[in-house]
């Protein structure tokens, strides 16, 4: 594979040659937890770079799983202070959340986090799949917030602002470690809820609040659906 490949900058440049100058990343945290919202963060850097290249400064910018916590800190408070990157933020909070499902809820935010980018994004790249609902043009990238430094940008934001909000609920709810896990179904998570059982943080909807309705079967088939031994 060539080196091209492997700019993370490609993408961006792609779409910023053939006449699309406003190239959005877009990216959530928080699919997963048992607990609290999901972030979206969208971020839209300068069509110049086509010929400048990537800020100095955001040079060892990734997905921010591959980053420590110290790291996306220091790259938040330079995505949002640069005066030429444009970036916005959304959330989708837990009683949306069990309303619409949590597929939904991500592509709400996803959209709101868009919706705030000025002037709006031309094309939007996505990481992960296409979403249907989504309000602009995007081209979905498998991994994107590894490949592309607007989705990876975009990532940092939305780990960065709800690791932040987990830890203002941890002060709401101290008993379930929210700080330390960020709502995620850990042992010392899980062992709190069979202690104190869920709070209003938490996401009824998700196992193992949401009940197994085992007569649904007939007898002998309470076990048919694999889906529900969780």
């Amino acid at each position: 594979m060539g080196a091209k490949f492997w700019n993370r900058l490609g993408f961006e440049r792609e779409l910023w040659q053939k006449g699309t100058l406003y190239v959005a990343g877009v990216d959530e945290a928080g699919c997963g937890p048992l607990a609290g919202p999901v972030v979206a963060g969208a971020v839209l850097f300068p069509c110049t770079w086509l010929e400048a290249g990537l800020y100095g400064k955001l040079r060892g910018l990734n997905d921010s799983k591959q980053l420590t916590p110290e790291q996306r800190e220091h790259f938040y408070q330079i995505i949002t202070t640069h005066r030429e990157i444009r970036f916005g933020i959304g959330s989708v909070e837990v009683e949306l959340i069990d309303q619409i499902n949590i597929l939904e809820a991500a592509h709400r935010a996803m959209n709101l986090a868009l919706a705030q980018l000025t002037p709006a994004p031309q094309h939007v790249l996505v990481d992960g799949r296409r979403v249907k609902s989504l309000c602009f043009p995007h081209t979905p990238l498998v991994k994107g917030d590894a490949r592309s430094y607007s989705i990876a940008a975009a990532s940092v934001l939305a780990k960065v602002t709800r690791d932040r909000m987990m830890v203002e609920l941890d002060k709401m709810y101290p008993h379930y470690g929210f700080a330390e896990h960020k709502g995620y179904s850990t042992p010392g998570h899980l062992a709190a809820l069979e202690t104190y059982g869920p709070c209003p943080a938490h996401r009824r909807s998700f196992a193992p609040f949401r009940p197994v309705e085992t007569d649904l079967f007939p007898e002998g088939e309470e076990n048919a659906d694999p889906r529900l031994q969780r």
